[in-house]
């Protein structure tokens, strides 16, 4: 059971939380009339279909692509990937609002924010560590001495150590009073399979907090001072941190990366460059780049620059880092580290001055690519060259600026000694083969999304589509229109929750009855103290899709209304209910024409 926040607690945090504030906080929103649109979070596109509709009695969003929506709530739900309680505590934490919780907290709901307060506990206990000579002093020696960090560059990171020991910070924590359960969720500490006892997750590692923008510790990063493995050590994903989501030296690099960002791999490449002024350096944690990651770095910069390792799997993951960050628009530029393996080693080899001029050779994109293909073959054998063209064509292919496309069909064109018009004719063609694969496969999911088949909102639609669509109509007109939920609460309309075929209608269903009869009323923000995220946004497009039935909409939920009763054998089949039918059209037509509109739906 989540602990309950009280409703009035809640409205007041919905009402404080500016929904075109909140979401333009992640995701950059452009003015269309009364709404805003931009790229959507939470799937991959080129053309804006996620809109914000911030006047409307509801403010709410929706993404007429991948079909999220649903309130501010909802929205922090999605993109922190936290639960419903947790997402009202984090919007009650940016507005200033004190939550008291109704009843006690279940122990498995640990919340984003003790578990921020627990990792700052920890931080400065791994921090004095280090200095505690009964703890720290080869870790400190490892970090003066073999890394060449200054104090000030210690401190200025909070840096870290965890000692070799299984139970100090479990008991350190214990002490200021934090649970077992807090401490797992937490990700600071494990629990023995065999002895199911409590023991230090990070042990004998320099540790790296992870601060997020806001100036929260939200995780950490530990590695080892030799050549042990695993090097790296990281904290899973908890209640306040997810790896996708965040950017390890943000919080700096914010106020310096407004015209470049450069992206590194490890935790000390981006330590080093720091350390000699490139304050506007960040690095993924201990994952691949992903989309997330891209938009983030899309708010704060125009230009991100890809410095990552020189070896083979460096130069891969560049190729991944420029698909994902050209795919939000961010200009990409990548930087070869030449006589060192890593930006660290360069800064202690040839120092900042030298890396300032690596900065400068950096090359697009497409020199990056392009270099790669040309030092595979031998452009000079006849095979090789084909072989080469090839894949330049499909490098160009990717590009989808008409005047980007040009420029590189001549540069290619002119390397491999081949007419400019040959290349563009086969880039014109690889790019048409694309279109209609990229239309085929639009088609296949408009199909799916259309029937809902496999779907894991509602996974008993692909039993009964006809009964599961006709349950999504009456779900969306009831969201719609005060008077359908009178209808429905009080019986008029003639169903129950019984006759809903799928668990899904069912319960939602029983909500919007249940909080049309509260004391309070109907609000759609409510209905997420019991549904997921997902299973809003489901809601939320159940609501968009029967906007336009307000004018006919009692007909229309009368006839899905019977599409269920037939299936259940209340309705004949001449279409009577059992019953006065008259009776119930009346009911339900008096119930559209008396109710007034109550303002919140």
């Amino acid at each position: 059971m989540i602990p309950r926040i009280p409703r009035e607690v809640v409205e007041e945090v919905i009402a404080r939380s500016d929904i075109e504030q909140v979401i333009g906080s992640y995701v950059t929103l452009k003015r269309a009339g009364s709404n805003l649109v931009g790229i959507c979070p939470f799937h991959n596109e080129k053309s804006p279909s996620f809109t914000v509709f911030p006047h409307d009695q509801s403010p709410h969003f929706y993404c007429f692509g991948c079909g999220a929506g649903g309130d501010v709530v909802t929205f922090i739900r999605k993109i922190e990937n936290l639960d419903y309680v947790a997402a009202v505590e984090f919007l009650a934490a940016r507005a200033g609002i004190e939550i008291p919780h109704d009843g006690k907290t279940d122990r498995d709901a640990v919340s984003r924010k003790r578990v921020l307060e627990m990792n700052r506990a920890a931080a400065l206990f791994f921090h004095k560590c280090l200095y505690d000579p009964r703890y720290g002093s080869e870790a400190l020696e490892y970090l003066s001495g073999k890394r060449a960090l200054s104090g000030a560059t210690i401190k200025h990171f909070g840096l870290g150590y965890s000692p070799n020991d299984f139970g100090v910070l479990t008991s350190y924590l214990h002490g200021l009073g934090y649970t077992d359960e807090e401490m797992t969720a937490g990700f600071m500490c494990g629990r023995s399979r065999t002895t199911n006892k409590l023991y230090d997750y990070f042990r004998n590692r320099v540790m790296f907090p992870i601060i997020d923008v806001a100036g929260n510790v939200v995780a950490f990063g530990g590695r080892v001072m030799d050549d042990s493995k695993p090097k790296y050590l990281n904290t899973s994903d908890t209640p306040a941190f997810k790896k996708s989501r965040n950017l390890f030296a943000l919080n700096f690099a914010k106020s310096h990366c407004a015209e470049k960002m450069i992206l590194c791999e490890g935790y000390m490449d981006v330590i080093a460059l720091h350390a000699v002024g490139f304050e506007n350096a960040v690095a993924t944690l201990g994952t691949a780049i992903t989309e997330e990651h891209a938009r983030i770095m899309a708010k704060y910069t125009k230009e991100v620059i890809i410095c990552y390792d020189s070896d083979e799997a460096g130069i891969n993951a560049a190729n991944k880092a420029m698909r994902v960050l050209g795919g939000v628009g961010v200009e990409v530029r990548v930087l070869r580290v030449e006589g060192a393996k890593d930006p660290d080693e360069f800064i202690k080899k040839y120092g900042g001055a030298k890396f300032s001029l690596l900065i400068d050779k950096s090359r697009t994109g497409f020199e990056f690519k392009s270099e790669a293909v040309l030092a595979k073959y031998d452009i000079n054998d006849q095979q090789g060259r084909l072989r080469a063209a090839e894949e330049l064509v499909r490098i160009i292919s990717d590009y989808y600026s008409n005047v980007e496309r040009e420029i590189y069909i001549f540069r290619a064109a002119e390397r491999l000694s081949l007419p400019a018009d040959v290349i563009k004719r086969d880039v014109e063609r690889e790019r048409a083969r694309r279109k209609k694969e990229h239309s085929a496969e639009l088609s296949r999911t408009a199909v799916a999304s259309i029937r809902d088949f496999g779907d894991r909102v509602n996974p008993d639609a692909a039993k009964n589509p006809r009964a599961a669509a006709a349950e999504e109509t009456i779900i969306g007109l009831l969201l719609i229109d005060d008077a359908h939920r009178k209808a429905a609460a009080t019986g008029a309309l003639g169903l129950d929750a019984d006759d809903f075929f799928t668990d899904f209608g069912k319960r939602a269903f029983t909500e919007i009855c249940r909080l049309y009869k509260s004391e309070h009323g109907f609000d759609f923000s409510m209905l997420g103290e019991n549904f997921t995220a997902d299973e809003m946004s489901r809601l939320e497009r159940c609501r968009k899709r029967r906007e336009q039935l307000s004018e006919n909409g009692a007909g229309v939920l009368e006839a899905a209304a019977g599409v269920l009763l037939r299936d259940r054998g209340k309705r004949g089949g001449d279409g009577s209910l059992s019953g006065d039918l008259e009776a119930k059209r009346r009911a339900l037509a008096a119930a559209k024409d008396k109710t007034p509109k109550n303002g919140n739906n």
